[in-house]
């Protein structure tokens, strides 16, 4: 019990903790009104999937321009209205899986 801190010290760290913890909540909002997932990043954002859904349209069709704004378009209402894989735990998990498996 000698080295417990006096009363005054732990509030002061449930106080400090408390001021840590709201801060990560402002975080976690300020995310989510970004349009961020919690816990990605932009490789999971529904822009860079209709960016890159566009840039697929722009190889396949001859007018570029028009390709990444018709699959821009096409790629963010895919990822807002169904469910789309996150790219990057995807990538994560298949990396993950080969660096475990056993040569």
């Amino acid at each position: 019990m000698a080295g417990d801190k006096d009363p005054l010290s732990k509030l002061k760290d449930l106080a400090q903790l408390k001021d840590q913890l709201e801060d990560i909540q402002k975080r976690v909002e300020n995310e989510v009104q970004a349009g961020i997932p919690q816990g990605g990043s932009l490789l999971a954002s529904p822009f860079l999937k209709g960016f890159l859904a566009g840039y697929v349209v722009a190889r396949l069709r001859s007018s570029a321009v028009l390709g990444v704004v018709v699959g821009t378009c096409t790629g963010i209402y895919a990822a807002q209205n169904f469910d789309v894989p996150n790219i990057e735990k995807s990538v994560k998990d298949y990396y993950n899986s080969m660096k475990k498996r056993p040569n």
